[in-house]
């Protein structure tokens, strides 16, 4: 186990995802997914697959981050599991293919597991698929704004729908942000 993550945050991240990670993250020990390279390409995983999961483990296996202050906290930590190239439906009816993953366990008890999708997306799938964040980044960096708008806001406003198109952006600050998604008002996830 790593408690300080100083030196050992995940390249990509904003400053505040960095602060974030390494004043509140700690590293739990996670198996090595080489280990399981033969067992998987005998199940037929194919061997591009495997090495996206492997990447994904050695780059965030073991992460134990803050809880979201939504899904019911997110994963506890990062770690993969078997790689699935089942189809899954999306939200809108349709199919989506590819290979799916385990991003990591869920805090609580959901009907939903936490996966990084075919394109890398971070999300939730149960009966549907339902990307969050277009990259596991997003995910993170969600957390980091999370904490610090916790921290500094006076109140915070959740805003949903067509009411996030009404809001006055003009003179606000941007900053620099990683694709997600949010939700419409028929649940499909839009750039």
């Amino acid at each position: 186990m790593n408690l300080n993550l100083f030196h050992s945050v995940p390249e990509g991240l904003t400053r505040r995802a960095r602060l974030v990670v390494s004043a509140h993250g700690v590293r739990a020990d996670v198996p090595d997914v080489e280990q399981y390279r033969p067992r998987w390409l005998e199940l037929g995983v194919p061997a591009s697959e495997i090495s996206r999961t492997a990447a994904f483990q050695q780059r965030w296996g073991g992460l134990v981050l803050p809880p979201a202050p939504a899904y019911d906290g997110g994963p506890r930590y990062f770690d993969v599991d078997t790689p699935d190239g089942s189809p899954a439906p999306t939200l809108d009816g349709s199919m989506m293919h590819g290979w799916w993953f385990e991003a990591g366990p869920q805090r609580t008890a959901v009907p939903y597991l936490f996966m990084i999708g075919p394109a890398g997306e971070f999300g939730i799938h149960a009966q549907r698929w339902v990307p969050l964040h277009a990259t596991i980044e997003g995910w993170v960096e969600s957390l980091a704004l999370a904490r610090h708008a916790a921290k500094w806001a006076r109140q915070i406003t959740m805003v949903t729908g067509d009411a996030v198109d009404s809001l006055g952006w003009t003179g606000l600050n941007q900053w620099r942000r990683f694709k997600g998604w949010r939700t419409t008002g028929g649940g499909v996830p839009t750039s």
